[in-house]
Parts: C-alpha cells; structure tokens; sequence
C-alpha cells in the first residue's frame, strides 16, 4: 500500500477507539507476545489481531473454549470455580488468562467469557454479561486485571463490545507496562 495516507509498521497508531492494528503496534513496540482464550467471541478478538500485517510477530495462539470442559482441560480452569462461581465469572476468566499464558508461553493471556443471548442469561447474570481478564505475568510486574461489563442489544452487538473492550483493556495494560518498563 502506497500513499501519504499509508502506514508502516513503525508508526505510531493515533486516535479512537483503539484497534487491532493498535494493539499490534504496541505488542511490538515492546517486544511481547500475547495468546487468547475466548468463550463468547468465538475468537472474534484473535480473528482482529491477524487481520493486522506482522500479527504473526505477536500471536502465540488462540483457542475457543466454549464448553466447561474446554475450559478446564485448556485453560486449567478448576471445577470448582466453575461449581462455586460459574463460567461466566471473573475468577473464571482470570483463569482462563492465566493457564493461555502459561500453556502457549507468551507475555501476556487473554480470558474472556460472556453470555451473548439471546438465550443463557438468568437474574443473576443476564445476557450482556461479560469478563475480560488480561493476565501480564508476574515478570512484568503488572498484576492480572479482570473486568466485568454488561453489555445490551442482540448476540452479535454484546460479541462486537466485547471485542473493542478487550482491545481497548490490551492497549491500556500494554500502556501500563511501556510505563513500568
């Protein structure tokens, strides 16, 4: 792509809301790696990051953990945080966050679960119930973040919420971390 409104890899992303070419920018601006566990979304958020060139610099993996058992076996969520607060909760996504990073190695993991509807959701939790964890590892020194949303209108505007969220959460801790490093 030719142009003055081109763009190189080096160049410094600008502007709202943030995107996965923003992301991708940061990530190599610092040198990390980043994998994914995605209920909801349905990998919509890793899909975002390798519509970017050069994702594969920053991608370890990304794998959709629908199911409780996926989840479990992939993400070493216990049973029972899922009996005791269920998966749809904050200490399910942490988990989630934590086990992508430790089982692909990279910097950073992502944790999301939700209930995007139009069925699924309850008092306790209706559907547009959302947690995004983001797990930096204790060698950043940046401490896991979980964030909880309640999102409305139809499955695939709770699923798009949910993955500007977790973009704009990604850019903020990457932030977090230029500042600390």
């Amino acid at each position: 792509m030719s142009g003055e409104n081109s763009r190189t890899a080096q160049e410094e992303p600008k502007g709202l809301p943030t995107s996965a070419q923003d992301v991708v920018y940061l990530l190599k601006k610092c040198k990390l790696r980043i994998s994914f566990a995605e209920s909801c979304t349905g990998g919509m958020v890793s899909a975002a990051i390798t519509e970017v060139d050069g994702a594969s610099e920053v991608l370890d993996m990304s794998i959709v953990t629908y199911a409780n058992w996926a989840k479990t076996a992939y993400t070493d969520v216990t049973e029972e945080v899922l009996t005791v607060h269920g998966a749809v909760s904050g200490q399910t996504a942490l988990m989630m966050a934590a086990g992508i990073r430790k089982r692909s190695g990279a910097d950073i993991g992502v944790g999301i679960t939700g209930i995007a509807g139009p069925g699924g959701g309850s008092p306790e939790k209706p559907v547009g119930t959302v947690y995004i964890a983001v797990d930096p590892g204790g060698a950043l020194e940046v401490t896991p973040m979980v964030r909880h949303f309640a999102f409305s209108g139809e499955r695939n505007e709770v699923r798009i919420q949910t993955l500007q969220q977790t973009l704009t959460l990604l850019s903020n801790s990457i932030e977090s971390i230029i500042k600390g490093v």
